[in-house]
C-alpha cells in the first residue's frame, strides 16, 4: 500500500459514495487508475465493505448501552457469540481482556426493550455477570481507522 492508496482510502472513509473521478482529481491520478486501485484494495481485503450510517434517534432507537459480560467458562463462548450476533440490537461484540470477557454495544428503542435484551443475554448459558452502562452522549464515533494515522 502506497501513499496514493492511503489517500484513496481516506477519501472513501469520509464519503463511501464518492466517485473515482472525484478522487482522481483530488489525488492527481487517472480515474481508471483509481478504479484499479480500489478493486485491488477490495480483493486484497483491505477494504472489506461499504455501508450506510444511520442516526439511531431518527429511527426511534433512543437508548444506547454498553454491556460488559463475564462468562463462567470459555466453553460457553461460541454459543454466546452465536446468540448475540443474531440479535439485531447488538451492534458490536468484542472479546476483551480484563475484568470482563465481552463488550457489547446495544442500540434499542427504550429502557423497556433494553431490559428485555438484557434478560435475554442473562439467560444465555455461561453468562455469570453483566454490567450495563447507558450512553448519555457520543462526542466521537468513528467507524473506520485512517489508513495512515500520520496523514492530516
Amino acid at each position: 500500500m502506497d501513499n496514493k492508496d492511503i489517500k484513496i482510502i481516506n477519501h472513501l472513509i469520509k464519503n463511501a459514495r464518492i466517485n473515482a473521478s472525484e478522487i482522481s482529481q483530488n489525488i492527481k491520478l487517472s480515474t481508471s487508475a483509481v478504479i484499479d486501485r480500489i478493486k485491488k484494495l477490495e480483493s486484497s481485503g483491505v477494504i472489506t465493505g461499504y455501508t450506510v450510517l444511520l442516526d439511531p434517534r431518527k429511527i426511534h432507537m433512543d437508548v444506547t448501552a454498553i454491556v460488559n459480560v463475564v462468562m463462567e467458562h470459555p466453553k460457553y463462548n461460541d454459543k454466546f457469540v452465536e446468540a448475540v450476533t443474531k440479535n439485531k440490537n447488538v451492534t458490536e461484540c468484542h472479546y476483551i481482556a480484563g475484568d470482563y470477557d465481552y463488550y457489547l454495544k446495544v442500540i434499542t428503542a427504550n429502557t423497556n426493550t433494553l431490559q428485555d435484551i438484557l434478560n435475554d443475554i442473562k439467560r444465555l448459558d455461561g453468562v455469570a455477570k453483566t454490567k450495563t452502562s447507558i450512553v448519555l452522549n457520543t462526542p466521537k464515533n468513528e467507524y473506520s481507522i485512517s489508513a495512515d494515522l500520520n496523514e492530516e
